[in-house]
């Protein structure tokens, strides 16, 4: 064959597509891969040894917050070096674009950051933003129910009006036009948690022809999941969209071990609609400080706190103590702040992390000054953890959930796969030492294992150091969703 940039040899090769791996040489040339094959060679400028490594499409981290950081921070370094090369942004109703914050920003956008990081009034202006930052990793981007309501309404504890619904979905339209992937929601939150089910029904009617999708984090992920579930079923079944369940979870203690009756709702579900979720593999979530998620038998820790900024990295236990109040009037004092909360069964997590429809997503929050360990270590954990040391999940299936899988489910074409043509988007990893090494009390470490990352066919990551080329992109919505899995082939 002709000449090609790289030539990376005797890989064993997960393909993204749930194929048993297989030994192969890969070939890129420019920023695609141009040929797979286990006899193949060509005059390589570059030619790697990958042998006793595994070479997988790069991960495609579905659950972000990064909208901004990849702006502020555009080497991403807790993406790239757990093997991230692509995040998809604006979950949880929150996104960056498009916002015109009227006052400080509320909770939750302010995860995102202060009012001075909302630059971009228009999705096609933060779409500018990011190919001008040109970050090291590509960025898809959904739009955020809750940044839409802010632009429109006066108050965000009721419920929108007709008018005020149809200038979101201008915005939303705008959007779409531009590429964004779809719509996401956060429903249990203050922000939107007096949305009815027909505002979200009439914003989400324009995504079907469009192609794009319906992205939720749940009204309730405590005791009453199963009707915030079918009210995510019935806004997909009634606007004919796909429905992704942002980090499904049965939280609470009061409510661990229900997560075979939740998967037996969503198995449910998919028989006649396109239903899926995004998991991340911790037994604890990490958001803004909520003082209905206060419960003395569940350990909360203190990630941040705007009027005592010296609690951060403190038990809220510790905190009350020290004052002499509950952990409610100290979470009240505290506020605005954030914390992470250990409210997840280790055993309900693990059900759905491996549950066919389940695709990992970090969650994690970069503007944190204390972030939960899942933004540095998600995808390395799942490899090194619940595939290699507790078998959990086979290696193939657990690159299918962090690559083709979202691919498909998101509409992001050409990626996720390790096929010629596709683009070159790879991680090369040793599947003997791969592991997260972040932790709660010590969370901003790079992981172990991640030899090389390639973003568009550039090395952007190699042995603990990023490269110097940023090769990043904004990606486009480019096909309609399905229900479809990636064709397994060889």
């Amino acid at each position: 064959m002709p000449g090609c940039d790289v030539l990376i040899r005797g890989a064993l090769v997960a393909d993204g597509g749930g194929t048993e791996p297989f030994a192969a040489n890969v070939a890129v040339g420019g920023d695609r891969i141009v040929a797979v094959g286990s006899k193949l060679d060509c005059d390589a400028t570059e030619v790697i040894d990958a042998t006793g490594l595994v070479l997988a499409p790069g991960f495609i981290d579905v659950h972000t917050h990064d909208d901004t950081y990849v702006i502020r921070a555009p080497e991403m370094l807790p993406k790239l070096s757990q093997g991230v090369t692509t995040v998809i942004v604006g979950n949880c109703g929150i996104s960056a674009a498009p916002v015109r914050l009227k006052t400080d920003p509320s909770d939750p956008m302010n995860l995102l950051g202060d009012a001075e990081v909302f630059r971009y009034p228009t999705f096609s202006a933060y779409v500018e933003a990011v190919q001008t930052a040109r970050p090291a990793v590509n960025v898809a981007a959904l739009v955020g129910h809750t940044a839409l309501r802010n632009n429109h309404m006066d108050r965000l504890d009721r419920a929108a009006t007709s008018s005020e619904i149809e200038a979101m979905r201008c915005d939303l339209r705008e959007a779409l036009q531009c590429g964004a992937l779809g719509l996401s929601t956060g429903l249990a939150y203050l922000s939107a948690n007096a949305a009815t089910t027909e505002e979200i029904l009439a914003l989400a009617e324009p995504l079907a022809e469009a192609g794009a999708l319906y992205t939720t984090h749940l009204r309730s992920e405590g005791a009453a999941i199963l009707d915030a579930m079918d009210e995510a079923f019935r806004i997909g079944r009634e606007c004919a969209v796909p429905v992704i369940i942002s980090h499904l979870k049965c939280a609470g203690v009061h409510n661990w071990g229900r997560s075979g009756e939740v998967l037996e709702a969503l198995d449910l579900a998919r028989a006649t609609q396109a239903v899926s979720c995004d998991c991340y593999p911790y037994a604890a979530g990490s958001s803004t400080l909520d003082l209905r998620q206060v419960d003395e038998r569940v350990e909360i820790t203190i990630t941040w706190s705007q009027p005592y900024p010296e609690t951060g990295g403190k038990a809220l236990a510790e905190v009350a103590r020290e004052w002499r109040v509950d952990q409610v009037e100290a979470a009240r004092r505290l506020q605005p702040a954030g914390a992470i909360y250990h409210s997840i069964s280790g055993d309900d997590m693990r059900r759905i992390l491996r549950h066919p429809a389940t695709m990992i997503g970090s969650d994690g929050l970069p503007n944190d000054p204390r972030p939960h360990p899942r933004l540095w270590g998600t995808f390395p954990r799942v490899l090194g953890r619940y595939v290699r040391d507790e078998s959990l999940l086979p290696l193939s299936e657990a690159v299918h959930k962090m690559t083709g899988l979202p691919a498909a489910r998101f509409g992001l074409g050409e990626r996720g796969l390790i096929r010629e043509g596709c683009f070159a988007d790879l991680v090369l990893f040793d599947p003997k030492s791969v592991r997260d090494i972040a932790t709660y009390d010590d969370p901003v470490q790079p992981s172990e294992g991640i030899v090389r990352v390639w973003i568009n066919g550039v090395l952007s990551y190699g042995n603990g150091v990023p490269s110097e080329c940023r090769a990043g992109r904004f990606v486009k919505r480019s096909a309609t969703v399905t229900n479809q899995e990636p064709v397994a082939l060889r």
